[in-house]
């Protein structure tokens, strides 16, 4: 490592086999707390909006193509596919296709918008303009802070 004294100017050699201060590494976040526009409504009732969904592995994107009501219906990939990853929808912490069947249509494309968003962009965050004054700002789509892994 090469360095220059500041003061003096002086060329300073340090030890070439002492390795430069490494950062300590990034923690990867692997799940992700959302609020659901609507809401899932139980058996009972109950309105269930705020949950978490983690980071889909390679398994979970190859598993529904062998599922026999995707084979029939390829739009079914979805619901197979968020049941996978859904970890948890209010109370609900089995999350099963009959949830997610049972979704609202909004509640239903806001939860793949955010698959896509966390799995293939890596964040929640869209940009978007004030149509009144036109300032860009971004907004966090999952409508809450993001959780922790």
């Amino acid at each position: 490592m090469r360095r220059r004294n500041v003061s003096s100017g002086d060329l300073l050699v340090g030890d070439p086999d002492t390795p430069p201060a490494a950062e300590p590494p990034a923690r990867l976040q692997t799940e992700f707390t959302f609020q659901l526009p609507r809401g899932y409504v139980d058996e009972d009732g109950q309105v269930h909006r705020d949950g978490s969904m983690r980071l889909a592995t390679a398994r979970d994107e190859l598993a529904p193509l062998i599922d026999v009501r995707v084979k029939q219906n390829p739009a079914y990939l979805s619901v197979v596919l968020l049941s996978l990853v859904v970890t948890r929808i209010g109370t609900i912490t089995t999350v099963r296709t009959e949830t997610i069947e049972r979704l609202f249509a909004s509640d239903l494309a806001f939860l793949q918008d955010l698959y896509r968003r966390i799995n293939a962009e890596g964040h929640t965050l869209a940009e978007v303009t004030c149509p009144a004054c036109e300032t860009s700002f971004d907004v966090d789509l999952a409508g809450s802070r993001l959780g922790e892994s």
